[in-house]
């Protein structure tokens, strides 16, 4: 899993990719291509 800034490019990279909030952190998250994981901060 990725840690970075901003989530806005990752999000970009894969159309199945989805920005999601769990424990105060934002994530992102692909259920089809798990490698595009990253969390904020």
């Amino acid at each position: 899993m990725k840690v970075v800034a901003s989530l806005k490019t990752l999000k970009n990279r894969h159309p199945a990719c989805r920005v999601v909030r769990r424990r105060g952190r934002v994530y992102v998250i692909n259920k089809k291509d798990p490698r595009f994981k990253a969390r904020q901060g």
